[in-house]
């Protein structure tokens, strides 16, 4: 039976990322599974990171992937980690020239009350974790693009870091700190042929939402009841077109929004 991660990936016959090596952090669920399954399914080898290893495992065993998968366990706030991961990944599938940094955490909570652990977490994961996720594979995407091959760093960030939303002022704070982080990525890297971008989605249909603890946090989801929010494998397919395109060609901002989200 296929998964939410896999039910709408469909084959391509010409196999666009034959011969890529990809890794996706945040690969246990929504963007992120859903993103794996499709860069595998165009022929990526792929490295799927994440904190829960039954899921990852699970993922993997489903993906039929003619370049390799491999689960990898692990939580990108962790610097030690990320190093041992980095030094893993490439024994096992070789130079990395793609690397899709979306784990993520949003936990919402008015400012004046919330949780600061909760703060600490989300900037951890959201900005530490992504900038540690880069710089373990920055020297491989570099040396890819030497070669006139496609490189790309790939940012999951979020329609909050340019939006506001009552309860999510540190969350949207992270999300800023990604898109500003990646335009001055995209001038530091881009002339050396990585290409560098974001991808910001607006609502979508993932378990993000699900680890909020404070009750305005959980309470504040209500205000997108009424929209009818992205699937996983959308934002999956709008990545698989970027790092698809031409090495010249750098999809640098791309906002993906449900139509009913204006």
């Amino acid at each position: 039976m296929s998964t939410p991660a896999t039910e709408s990936v469909s084959k391509n016959d010409n196999k666009p990322l034959c011969g890529r090596v990809a890794v996706v952090t945040g690969a246990t669920s929504g963007i992120g599974a859903a993103t794996a399954a499709r860069l595998a399914a165009d022929g990526a080898a792929v490295a799927l990171v994440g904190r829960r290893a039954d899921r990852l495992e699970a993922l993997a065993g489903e993906l039929d992937a003619d370049g390799g998968v491999i689960p990898v366990a692990l939580d990108v706030s962790d610097a030690a980690a990320v190093a041992r991961a980095a030094e893993e990944i490439r024994a096992q599938l070789g130079r990395v020239d793609l690397v899709v940094a979306n784990a993520g955490q949003m936990l919402a909570g008015p400012f004046e009350d919330q949780d600061v652990d909760e703060w600490d977490r989300m900037l951890d994961v959201n900005v530490r974790g992504l900038l540690r996720v880069g710089r373990a594979f920055a020297d491989d995407l570099l040396a890819a693009a030497a070669e006139g091959l496609p490189a790309d760093l790939v940012h999951v960030g979020s329609v909050g870091g340019h939006e506001k939303f009552p309860n999510y002022a540190v969350y949207c704070a992270t999300k800023a700190a990604v898109a500003h982080l990646t335009r001055n990525l995209r001038v530091e890297l881009g002339p050396r042929g990585v290409r560098v971008k974001t991808v910001e989605p607006g609502l979508v249909a993932t378990e993000l939402g699900d680890h909020m603890v404070h009750p305005a946090g959980r309470a504040s989801l209500e205000q997108f009841a009424g929209l009818q929010a992205l699937q996983p494998t959308d934002l999956a397919d709008a990545i698989a077109w970027s790092v698809a395109a031409p090495p010249r060609m750098n999809v640098a901002e791309l906002i993906v929004v449900p139509t009913t989200q204006g």
